[in-house]
């Protein structure tokens, strides 16, 4: 961002920059491989998943911004402090809903990219996530300034690669997808239910970049940067479901959605750059979830950082068990079971008591005592 000026800067920071954050959590192994937008959309048919998509938005862009203005109203830099301002003595709930959420999402995280390591290099899975779990590592170490800059580089490389990803796929079987939607019929039952599924688990994204939301002037900035991250965050699934779409029904099992395409569009060269492109997708995901984790101990702490050594051995100490997890669940399974028990207990308590508090206009307050 040096190459901008001040006020394009600034204003990119204030309004941008946790959408791109927001992006980076919700992306992660599911949405960047395909597996997530196999599990949650495809089921609905090619005009039901775009419905769901654009519904899983409309929520995403609501509680994003929702939360945005709570925060900045009193001061919110992370999720406990949050937390003890929506749900008083019982934010242990959402802290207990988030250690589930650590452990499965950094457990998808792992299965995914032991599974490119595999597709890609012939690795034994284990090597690809011990490499994620050392870069995640590396990342968090050096805290709010360097993780910004992997949410803004790792952004520049997922949305141009996607963008080509769908230029060669329009090139390649254009003419399928043009079909299968031309032939699509009404959208499956259930369609909203995987919208709102999908909205459910993935909207704690915006709790855990509220460190980036630290250059909010104003409660409009708030709300400006959630509605705006809703968009930032979908617009990549939308480009990889509509070329999921000349695929159906059979892309609908695949384990690695877009290994499946990619092998049949040719293009041997980009073939291996959309792979390295969700590796670092899962490596801001990563990022993104873990920094969360760091903030949230230093300010429990009284501390406003953490030394560099403190937030990676912090880090391996969560990622190490949740990682290792991956090798014996498996990435479908881990999608497929896991998320939806996350999305009903963060609708619960997360989604419904924000939603309370924003339309009854009441204030948040922050609990003074001191809670471990």
């Amino acid at each position: 961002m040096r190459a901008l000026s001040p006020v394009v800067a600034d204003r990119f920071r204030r309004y941008v920059l946790p959408g791109l954050a927001f992006k980076a959590v919700v992306i992660g192994g599911g949405y960047a491989t395909g597996r997530e937008l196999a599990e949650f959309f495809l089921p609905a048919g090619a005009w039901g998943g775009v419905l769901a998509m654009a519904l899983a938005t409309l929520v995403w862009g609501v509680v994003a911004a929702a939360t945005f203005r709570l925060a900045h109203a009193i001061g919110a830099r992370d999720y406990r402090t949050f937390f003890r301002a929506l749900l008083g003595r019982y934010w242990v709930l959402f802290e207990a809903a988030y250690a589930l959420f650590i452990v499965v999402v950094l457990a998808v995280f792992g299965a995914a990219a032991g599974a490119i390591g595999a597709a890609t290099l012939g690795w034994p899975p284990l090597a690809g996530t011990l490499a994620l779990l050392i870069g995640i590592t590396g990342c968090v170490a050096w805290g709010n300034a360097g993780v910004e800059r992997v949410f803004l580089w790792v952004s520049v490389l997922l949305y141009a690669t996607y963008a080509l990803f769908l230029c060669l796929a329009l090139t390649g079987v254009g003419g399928r997808i043009a079909d299968t939607f031309a032939a699509a019929g009404p959208p499956a039952p259930g369609w909203a239910l995987g919208g709102l599924t999908y909205a459910g688990y993935n909207i704690v994204g915006a709790v855990i970049v509220l460190p980036v939301t630290r250059h909010f002037r104003s409660g409009r900035d708030a709300v400006i940067a959630g509605a705006l991250a809703a968009p930032l965050a979908m617009l990549p699934a939308l480009l990889f479901f509509i070329t999921m779409a000349a695929y159906l029904p059979a892309i609908t099992g695949a384990v690695l959605p877009s290994d499946y395409i990619l092998v049949r569009l040719g293009h041997p060269l980009f073939h291996l750059g959309f792979q390295l492109m969700i590796f670092a997708a899962l490596l801001e995901s990563g990022t993104g979830a873990i920094h969360a984790v760091n903030e949230r101990v230093a300010r429990a702490g009284g501390h406003d950082t953490l030394s560099p050594l403190a937030r990676a051995a912090l880090a391996l100490a969560v990622l190490t068990p949740c990682m290792l997890l991956a090798e014996r669940v498996g990435l479908v399974a881990l999608i497929a079971g896991g998320y939806r028990l996350l999305a009903a207990l963060l609708i619960l308590i997360y989604v419904v008591p924000l939603l309370l508090l924003t339309l009854l206009g009441r204030r948040a307050t922050v609990q003074q005592e001191p809670i471990a």
